[in-house]
């Protein structure tokens, strides 16, 4: 990673507005360099921990581009997310952007995110397998919203539909918005099976009792070393059999 940190961007996503994205970039660039593009949660920004520290290493240790960005409402600082419809055009025009602006041509583009932002990519993963989303090498989910805490009953897999893609799940063991037995199954039918890692002791935030959590806005590289091991490690072999 680079001594002076992320580059910091400004992506337009609609006539008169734009969001701030920060890309942390490897050591080298060549024509099959990864690239990995994560949303943020709810309730959080671009600069959460778990995000800094997943992009930090994927630049480091996969030796991808690796960037994160706000939706609109995190930029107004609205404290409400947008309509889904907005943070979909969102999400694909920053992913328009990278791909164009920072992208060799041809190389393997990884989308994900946080909660709400790896809900909204899982369901541009399923819509371009319609013809309507975004077409990518793999998805990385960090804590998936399956359910509200508490209803169990309802389950939201329709951004599950059609991942046809590699994807990575990785679901806190006791994260209250996604219980594991029922993502289990789901996951397994998937169009391409997905892969789950199950965090001991992670709540939706992949954050375990008896750490001490980063201030918000740090690298939170201690405690989200695991984690960040697990998705660079998907980046590579995902890459790697692209190119096999």
């Amino acid at each position: 990673m680079p001594a002076s940190g992320p580059a910091v961007l400004k992506i337009a996503v609609s006539e008169h507005s734009s969001v701030t994205a920060k890309a942390e970039m490897p050591a080298r660039i060549g024509a099959g360099t990864p690239v990995l593009i994560l949303a943020h949660g709810a309730n959080n920004d671009l600069d959460h921990p778990l995000l800094v520290a997943v992009t930090r290493h994927a630049a480091a240790q996969a030796g991808a581009i690796a960037v994160r960005f706000n939706f609109p409402y995190m930029e107004r600082g609205a404290s409400s997310p947008d309509p889904a419809p907005i943070l979909e055009d969102c999400f694909r025009r920053v992913h328009d952007h990278v791909v164009d602006e920072l992208a060799a041509p041809g190389a393997p583009v990884f989308i994900g995110g946080k909660s709400l932002g790896g809900k909204t990519a899982a369901e541009l993963i399923s819509r371009g397998e319609e013809g309507e989303g975004i077409v990518a090498a793999g998805l990385v989910e960090l804590g998936y919203p399956l359910h509200r805490p508490g209803h169990k009953e309802n389950l939201w897999t329709e951004p599950l539909r059609k991942i046809g893609v590699p994807s990575l799940f990785l679901i806190g063991e006791k994260d209250p918005f996604c219980d594991t037995d029922l993502l289990r199954p789901l996951l397994a039918r998937l169009l391409h099976p997905a892969k789950l890692v199950v965090v001991p002791g992670g709540d939706h935030s992949l954050h375990r009792a008896g750490r001490a959590k980063e201030p918000h806005g740090e690298s939170g590289v201690d405690e989200f070393a695991d984690v960040a091991d697990e998705v660079a490690r998907f980046l590579d072999e995902v890459a790697a059999g692209l190119k096999s």
